[in-house]
């Protein structure tokens, strides 16, 4: 309604760019994760709304690794128009298995991970 977009689906848009720079992270062309492997949930996550993107606008949402802890994660995404942030987000990730227990992340994903601090 009114154009403008809807305050929740900016979550949306941040939860596929963070999907789709963990694949391209991890190197995975199939699925993202097998059973053997951790998922990443969402444990904590702050939202400014700083302006809002409207109808038919093209956005790009930036994902960068801030800090890496045992099993979690630490993100800041900038939800953008043009050069303006519109909408920025500390995401806190934690890793677990399929059944809900934490898990620390696998090395090689670390290894990963790590050359981006």
């Amino acid at each position: 309604a009114g154009g403008v977009t809807y305050y929740a689906s900016y979550l949306k848009f941040a939860e596929r760019a963070r999907t789709e720079w963990l694949r391209h992270l991890i190197g995975r062309e199939g699925p993202l994760w097998t059973k053997d492997d951790p998922v990443f949930v969402v444990r904590h996550l702050e939202a400014d709304y700083i302006s809002a993107a409207k109808l038919d606008d093209f956005l790009t949402v930036t994902t960068k690794l801030i800090k890496m802890g045992g099993a979690s994660l630490l993100l800041q995404q900038d939800i953008i128009r043009g050069e303006k942030v519109l909408v920025a987000l500390k995401v806190t990730l934690v890793a677990v298995s399929h059944d809900g227990k934490v898990l620390r992340i696998p090395p090689v994903w670390r290894q990963k991970l790590g050359s981006l601090l």
